[in-house]
Parts: structure tokens; sequence; C-alpha cells
């Protein structure tokens, strides 16, 4: 049987909002500070972002196209099932926002880079890899409202189950960590531009130069794990550089990898604009690289604050 998007939402909703009114009328947290109306915004501004990807690969893609690219019955019908969560999400957080007086940060246009099933659920993999790190860099923040923090980590737990089931749809570890990687709010908002054609509405979040990561393209089941000390190639644009850099300066991937370790590896240059870093020993799952002068001695919000040159690009290791 086949759900619609929308029906499954609605009824997504309607569970949630359920009676007896007298126990729920109180459910959602408020917003009592403009720290917290702004993680929220971000988090919005992400989920906007993965409803509409999980949107377009339910309704892209059909049953048999699933089927005949390995992957197990039923999928596309949960991918459905996501696209239903996030726009509860969305729904969600746009109506904490209002109740507060904040104006929900409208919905972008959007480009992905996927023309398959298996490339779909790749992408899926990346994005949602930084919706979970946002919110795990979020949470922190909210400490004005235990209730958020309680809300926030409801919806971070569901995005870590949406992400173990796809990694598994394709053959890869649906747990290839121990732990995940957190994000500051100016990381995970320079992740998110890579897939923006327009918005009506920009955040008041710095957008950092460009940092491309080249090469080595991940399998597509993510198996054997990328070993380390194996090069990986980025691309930037010195000329975008916010500082000025001695172009015989060293320069350094700050590595970003489970919780908040940053790992600082000394790169090679391949050319004008291009260097290669080798993958540090331990690193694995999603890890986010920096373009960096220092060689260490600074933490992810450090790195964030005044220590990128260039980035973060998304390296997908496992």
């Amino acid at each position: 049987m086949i759900l619609s998007i929308a029906i499954v939402a609605t009824a997504l909703l309607s569970l949630a909002s359920s009676h007896p009114l007298e126990k729920r009328q109180n459910a959602l947290p408020s917003v009592n500070s403009p720290t917290d109306g702004e993680v929220l915004q971000l988090a919005l501004y992400l989920e906007n972002l993965e409803r509409n990807l999980y949107t377009g690969g339910f309704e892209n893609f059909t049953d048999a196209e699933y089927t005949a690219a390995g992957f197990p019955p039923g999928f596309r019908e949960n991918v459905g099932v996501i696209a239903a969560h996030e726009a509860v999400h969305v729904e969600t957080i746009s109506t904490i926002l209002s109740n507060a007086g904040f104006t929900p940060v409208p919905p972008c246009t959007y480009k992905f880079p996927y023309n398959d099933p298996t490339s779909f659920v790749g992408l899926a993999n990346m994005i949602t890899s930084v919706g979970i790190g946002a919110y795990l860099g979020g949470d922190s923040l909210l400490t004005d409202d235990p209730a958020l923090v309680t809300a926030a980590g409801s919806i971070v737990t569901v995005e870590s189950r949406h992400d173990a089931y796809l990694r598994a749809g394709i053959g890869a570890s649906p747990f290839p960590t121990n732990f995940d990687t957190a994000l500051t709010a100016v990381f995970a908002y320079n992740l998110a531009q890579m897939f923006i054609v327009s918005c009506p509405q920009q955040l008041p979040i710095t957008i950092l130069p460009k940092l491309s990561f080249v090469a080595p393209a991940p399998p597509p089941n993510l198996q054997p794990p990328t070993p380390a000390g194996t090069p990986l190639r980025f691309t930037f644009d010195p000329a975008s550089f916010f500082v000025d850099v001695d172009p015989n300066a060293p320069l350094y991937i700050g590595l970003l990898n489970m919780v908040t370790n940053v790992t600082f590896v000394e790169t090679t240059s391949c050319g004008h604009g291009c260097v290669d870093a080798p993958v540090p020993e331990g690193a694995a799952g999603a890890a986010f690289a920096v373009l960096s002068t220092f060689n260490g001695g600074l933490n992810g919000n450090q790195l964030s604050e005044f220590g990128t040159l260039a980035g973060p690009a998304e390296v997908v290791l496992s």
C-alpha cells in the first residue's frame, strides 16, 4: 500500500496532538532567549533541507528502481516515512518559534546531486550526518529551558535512526563509530550551502570560503573503510581567504571526527589551490575537514570562530 508523504505527515501530527488535551496543552517547550531562537532557526533551516531531500528521494524513483538498485522491499516506502518525519519536525519547530514571536525561516530552493537511488542514499547519509552534528553542537546552547534540550534530543535520536536505516540499505555499517561528531552553527550552516540555489531569507551566520573534497570517492557501500594514511585531496581558492596567507606557509587540515575531537595533519601541495592530507589514525564515519594555518591547539568552536581558512568539507570514511 502506497501512502503519500502528506497523509503520513498528517497522521503523525494528529498523533502528536491527540487527546487528552489537558495533558498535552503544554507539550511544546517555550523559547526564552534570543540564543534559543537562533539555535531553533538553524535547526529549522536544516530540517527544511532534509524534508525536501527525502521528499525527492521518495517521489523521484519507483519501488522497482529501488529494488533494481539492490535495496530491500519497502525501502522506498520508508524513505517516504522519513520525509513525513521531517515534515513533522518542520511543523513542530515552526510552531515553537511562532509561539515565541519569531518568524520561522522559510524553505530555500535546493539542488541535490543525485541521479539514482544509490547516489540519493549516499547523499542522504552525508546530509543527515550534518543534521545530527548540528543538533549535538546546538544542544549545549539551549540552556534556558530544559524542555528544549529534551525536544532537540528527541529529534536527533530519530535522525540517527534514519541514518542507520539508510546506511544498512546500502550495505554499510549502521553504526560506524563510537561517537557522532558535533558541529558548530557556523560549520553546519556552511555545509548546507552547497545544496542551496537561493533563499528568501538567509540566517545571520558567516559563510566561509569554500573547501571542496575531491578524492578518493568512497565506495557505494562505504566498505572497506578508508584506511589511515590514505591521502585526501582538497581544493580551494586562496583569493577567497579572509586573511592574507604567505604562499610558502605550511597549511594543515583540521579533521573534526567523533564528539568534538580535532586532529591536525600537515598538507602537501598538489598545485595552486590544491592540497593532500593523510587520513589520521582512528578516524572513521563522517568527518569534517577545514583548512587552517594552525597545527593544533584549537577545538571546533575556535576553528569556526577564527581558525578556518576554508571549509568545512565533509569526508565519509566508513
